[in-house]
């Protein structure tokens, strides 16, 4: 089935470069390509004046109120509406009125509901959220985690995976000799990420492993801490801090490792897991949220709980020191992430805006 309608796009845009700005961008792109009428509506556009930014409280009107206008005309121009929604304050400002225009102006919005806090969110506020999931087309999440969330509350909804560019994201040939074995974190510097526990997981790995160096990738509220915590471990010149890498940098910094680590404590389908693998790079995670519904513990990754450093710092030793495992998981991940190519996930939405442009 193809799709003949036009089609709105509302959702977050990079930077910073997180996994739903990077699906936003990436869909409205391919879209796009495909010769599909695209109008995309930013719900984090910069401030204008830029000078607002300066100002809380005051700033949020400056964005809210413009975004309102768009997605008010949005909904009287389009045949669809493909909304990115997210939990907490970011469903009812920038979801819930999406939904609601849509409603009233009857265009249908197809909820792509995502981010690994739904089941904290629904347990504390689904009274409120049910009314306006309720006006939505159709809900679609990216994993089977959070269908099960869902289904937890009475709501059904499809899964529809995220999008991983493999024509980016594909291995390449590495060097046999390198100075020091690279591992690589990408990354907000946020505390859900737990970036504290990979850098203590590091040092105690490299009591074992001493040619090993951890680039992280990323910015955030956190830097200054665990700038501190790395000092505090003797790790200076051992471990950096690259800063916030564009879509260029960040393909040839998975080329550049030889492991990845996720370290967070809540995630849903973490793009960085999926391009790591895409890229040939073999992933420690922790076990939270949506991850083991997407990598099997020593078949496509290794897994520890949230918070274990140590466990953590095990699997860094065992993956270097088992080459025969490391191949196992480069292999299989590869395999892994064909579901996730483009080919396969765009026509399952052209399907999907088709049925309810038709439906409408």
């Amino acid at each position: 089935m193809s799709f003949s309608g036009t089609l709105g796009i509302v959702g977050p845009l990079p930077p910073p470069a997180g996994g739903m700005a990077t699906q936003t961008r990436q869909l409205s792109d391919l879209m796009s390509a495909e010769g599909i009428d695209v109008t995309l509506v930013q719900n984090n556009k910069p401030y204008s004046p830029s000078v607002v930014a300066k100002l809380k409280g005051i700033r949020a009107l400056f964005r809210l109120l413009p975004y309102l206008w768009d997605v008010w005309r949005l909904a009287g121009k389009v045949d669809v509406i493909h909304l990115m929604a997210n939990s907490g304050w970011s469903w009812q400002l920038f979801s819930a009125p999406v939904i609601w225009a849509g409603w009233f102006r009857k265009t249908p919005v197809i909820v792509n509901y995502r981010g690994g806090e739904a089941q904290a969110y629904f347990s504390l506020s689904f009274s409120r959220v049910k009314p306006t999931l309720k006006r939505a087309a159709k809900i679609v999440v990216p994993s089977a985690y959070l269908q099960q969330v869902f289904s937890g509350f009475g709501v059904e909804v499809q899964v529809i995976p995220n999008i991983i560019n493999l024509e980016r994201f594909k291995p390449v040939d590495r060097l046999a000799e390198k100075p020091a074995l690279k591992l690589i974190i990408t990354r907000n510097l946020e505390a859900i990420y737990g970036i504290e526990t990979a850098i203590e997981a590091f040092a105690m790995a490299r009591k074992d492993i001493p040619d090993i160096e951890l680039h992280i990738a990323g910015s955030g509220p956190q830097q200054r801490q665990l700038e501190q915590l790395v000092k505090k471990q003797g790790l200076e010149g051992k471990v950096f801090f690259v800063g916030r890498l564009d879509a260029r940098e960040i393909v040839e910094f998975y080329h550049s490792a030889d492991a990845m680590l996720n370290p967070t404590t809540v995630d849903n389908m973490p793009n960085s897991v999926l391009e790591s693998l895409a890229c040939g790079v073999p992933v420690i995670t922790t076990d939270v949220g949506g991850i083991p519904f997407i990598v099997e513990h020593e078949a496509t990754a290794l897994m520890v709980p949230a918070g274990d450093s140590a466990g953590m710092a095990r699997q860094m030793v065992r993956l270097f020191e088992d080459p025969g495992l490391r191949q196992k998981l480069v292999t299989n991940g590869l395999s892994a992430v064909q579901p996730y190519a483009w080919p396969r996930v765009k026509q399952q939405w052209l399907n999907m805006y088709e049925s309810q442009r038709v439906s409408a």
